[in-house]
């Protein structure tokens, strides 16, 4: 892959007990980009993120992501191909039996850092989300936007070239969704591609960037007015 794209996927389908979800897809995604995925429920979103971390599988068509290709990918490589994405979730999936910090180095043990790089790292990606001064404490001593922005910390701990938020808001107040989205902005400024899925159109009114919506198996670009 150039340098002018971190996602390419060429013709790209998928199917479910012979129901096709995904039909003949063509997406890219450029270094920097960022991007929002619209759609009803059940129109293949999930599916849509699944493809590019290798979850699943296409039944046909290329995808390439950071370099790899994951079409054709081997077991053995997925967690490389990972290693270059973060993700984050709606339901944030922390370890409740550990602290901030350990939640977000959590992703560097994994991949067999040294500790020194470790606790310069976790601190690093701590204060650009804004939670430094929280890193000794539980995850349920957070509120849900804390606990989202820890959850960014952690997709963000091994440098990853794509940003890939899952309903990023969905379980969040106005307030708590409106944080993220700016933080979500911020590293995107800062070089970072974003790829988000959402239901919350209001919320991309506010924060316009490009847009394309997953209907009836295919996904088209699209304006939201």
């Amino acid at each position: 892959m150039s340098d002018s794209g971190v996602i390419e996927m060429n013709n790209v389908s998928v199917s479910y007990e012979n129901l096709k979800v995904l039909n003949s897809v063509n997406f890219s995604l450029g270094v920097g980009e960022f991007c929002y995925v619209i759609g009803k429920t059940g129109a293949g979103k999930s599916s849509f993120l699944k493809l590019l971390y290798s979850d699943i599988r296409p039944d046909e068509g290329m995808i390439r992501v950071a370099d790899y290709e994951v079409s054709t990918i081997t077991d053995r490589h997925v967690p490389f191909l990972r290693r270059r994405i973060g993700i984050v979730f709606q339901d944030f999936q922390l370890l409740p039996d550990r602290n901030v910090f350990e939640n977000v180095a959590f992703a560097l043990r994994v991949t067999g850092q040294k500790q020194r790089f470790i606790k310069h790292r976790v601190l690093e990606v701590l204060g650009l989300v804004g939670l430094s001064h929280k890193r000794k404490a539980m995850p349920n001593d957070l509120s849900g936007g804390e606990q989202q922005r820890v959850v960014i910390a952690r997709a963000l701990a091994n440098e990853p070239r794509l940003l890939l938020a899952d309903e990023p808001t969905g379980n969040l107040d106005p307030e708590a969704s409106s944080s993220i989205m700016e933080l979500l902005k911020q590293i995107n400024n800062r070089g970072m591609a974003v790829l988000m899925v959402t239901h919350d159109y209001e919320m991309v009114r506010r924060y316009p960037f490009r847009t394309v919506q997953i209907k009836d198996g295919t996904l088209n670009e699209i304006k939201v007015l």
